[in-house]
């Protein structure tokens, strides 16, 4: 029900008045379900937003960094931005994992595998942080460990658009 929620958000926006660094949680929030609804160009913007109100909030930095990766985007921007939410907090193995991930998209495959087996270590039960975890031992030419790491995040449940990439990565190193 993204719309019902997108309209409660934008309610509750409007209520706020003047928004001040208090404000972020519902940029961020409204910002999380305009992504899920498809609407990105309008959630970057709540993003980019929040990021105004609260320059250095972990979960604002790692969403729009992640997002930026995740399409190819602005990727020394992502990595900063990640790099930031890290340092904050190391034991979150969400933003651990979103680091190794832009890493490894930069071409980086040492240092993102070391971030992302550290991110498995943080969040095992993750499909997705299990899934770039064999990504990276893909590119590091790990090929079996790389198939088993999928075949784990497959394992996990994952939504039907990261099962779907998951079970590419296997179709392609299969015998």
């Amino acid at each position: 029900r993204y719309p019902d929620a997108v309209a409660a958000l934008d309610r509750a926006i409007a209520r706020v008045g003047t928004p001040n660094r208090a404000s972020w949680p519902l940029y961020y929030q409204r910002a999380v379900v305009l992504d899920r609804a498809g609407q990105w160009p309008r959630a970057e913007s709540d993003l980019k937003f929040a990021l105004e109100l609260a320059p250095e909030q972990p979960s604002v930095l790692n969403y729009l960094g992640y997002a930026w990766a995740d399409q190819g985007r602005n990727l020394p921007e992502a990595r900063a931005m990640i790099e930031r939410a890290v340092a904050q907090r190391p034991q979150d193995g969400s933003i651990v994992d979103s680091l190794g991930w832009v890493m490894l998209l930069q071409g980086d495959v040492k240092p993102a595998l070391t971030q992302l087996e550290h991110a498995v270590e943080l969040e095992p039960e993750d499909p997705v942080v299990n899934g770039h975890l064999g990504d990276a031992l893909a590119a590091s030419g790990r090929l079996r460990e790389a198939e088993f790491q999928w075949r784990r995040a497959l394992n996990l449940n994952p939504d039907p658009p990261d099962k779907e990439r998951i079970e590419l990565r296997l179709r392609a190193v299969a015998p």
